[in-house]
């Protein structure tokens, strides 16, 4: 069963249905014009993915917040969609309820070329969160999906550690044989 049939099949074993709206948004990323852009200075980059996070964040994330039961939304990504699920869900865990990240990277200071400033530090879960202190943290339900043949896995096995050490709980998903790639994302 799927878990909408899960659901249905819950809500129907009460005596009444239960009846679920559920919203998908899909974001196409900027990386091209951030993180991935070697054509531009590293602090435009950082500036760029900035102020994409700012429109998520403000444009989407609080109007599909307003319009929820929960006052929340969950965030899901794959490889660097990953990283900004996890980024964003760090960044803002007032908003978000769960996160999925399959297979993300959470330190971006490798598209740095050498700059740092507060925003890079402030978009590296792997930096920030140590000292994040925000109690809705430990409200949300995280899990990390990746595979031994992953080659994310040690940048999983290090958030898994930082989530560990401040005591938010989560799940560290590793699959078995299997690479970064679709069909472990699929299970």
């Amino acid at each position: 069963l799927s878990a909408l049939e899960r659901v249905q099949k819950v809500g129907k074993a009460g005596g009444s249905v239960v009846k679920w709206r559920i919203y998908f948004f899909f974001f196409f990323c900027v990386d091209s014009d951030s993180f991935y852009n070697k054509y531009i200075h590293p602090v435009h980059r950082i500036e760029n993915h900035v102020r994409y996070d700012k429109m998520i964040c403000h444009e989407i994330v609080e109007r599909v917040k307003n319009n929820s039961n929960s006052g929340k939304v969950a965030v899901a990504g794959c490889s660097f969609g990953g990283y900004h699920a996890a980024n964003f869900a760090f960044r803002h865990p007032g908003y978000v309820s769960h996160l999925f990240s399959m297979s993300g990277a959470f330190d971006i200071k490798n598209f740095m070329d050498g700059f740092h400033n507060d925003d890079v530090f402030y978009n590296s879960p792997l930096d920030f969160l140590y000292g994040l202190d925000d109690h809705e943290l430990w409200n949300m339900d995280i899990v990390l999906g990746t595979s031994n043949w992953d080659i994310c896995l040690d940048a999983n096995l290090k958030l898994s550690k930082v989530l560990s050490h401040k005591g938010v709980e989560h799940w560290l998903d590793i699959r078995q044989e299997k690479k970064h790639d679709w069909p472990v994302w699929k299970e």
